[in-house]
């Protein structure tokens, strides 16, 4: 499968690249007919500084408090925390500090903050940060749980989103479906693939795929 991989280079900064495999695969939530991969910003250094750097520039007037960092995007937060609070930089968070917290999911998959990272949470100003948003059912299980725990989402970003908004919140991502023009999300009984017989490639998650 891949020898099938085909790379994507970001239209806003050539240093950022992805890869991308057509086929079809099944996610948590629906069947796509690309699986983008984004591990080469999770784990190489200088290409998530380079993202940081592009997914920080739309918050230069937003206030942050927080990071919430989703599906293996920890150093990527780290990142663009750093780069919010330079203070070289003109953003309103320079010179400031930014916490950054990874939630956990508990039997029920309910997104959950243990009682000492919930102070971070309470009345913060939070940005989502997730790898990939190809439906927005990841984005809207984490929009319930802050209003739960009472944090104020002032932003979403992505590395990869099929989605540019939800509920009214601009997802800001350095990729999209419009790099990729033929991609496509389906509920899983409405899979056009599926109905052509056509066999699962691979489950794919945010950690990676697994070939069946």
């Amino acid at each position: 499968m891949e020898r099938r991989t085909q790379e994507l280079v970001s239209a806003k900064n050539s240093s950022i690249k992805i890869g991308i495999i057509p086929g079809h695969f099944a996610t948590n939530h629906s069947h796509i007919n690309y699986y983008v991969d984004l591990n080469s910003i999770k784990r190489s250094f200088k290409m998530a500084k380079e993202t940081a750097k592009e997914l920080a520039a739309e918050y230069n007037n937003t206030h942050i408090d927080t990071i919430i960092c989703m599906e293996g995007t920890s150093m990527l937060g780290t990142l663009l925390a750093q780069e919010l609070c330079e203070s070289n930089h003109h953003s309103i968070n320079s010179g400031n500090d930014i916490y950054l917290i990874n939630p956990e999911t508990n039997s029920n998959n309910q997104i959950i903050f243990r009682d000492d990272s919930q102070g971070k949470i309470w009345n913060k100003r939070i940005l989502l940060l997730i790898s990939s948003a190809s439906t927005g059912k990841t984005i809207n299980r984490c929009i319930e749980c802050l209003k739960y725990y009472n944090g104020v989402l002032v932003g979403v970003s992505a590395v990869f989103s099929a989605i540019k908004e939800l509920d009214g919140i601009k997802v800001n991502a350095v990729f999209t479906s419009d790099d990729i023009p033929d991609y496509k999300s389906c509920a899983i009984g409405e899979c056009t693939a599926c109905k052509e017989k056509q066999k699962v490639d691979a489950l794919v998650n945010a950690h990676g795929y697994s070939k069946l």
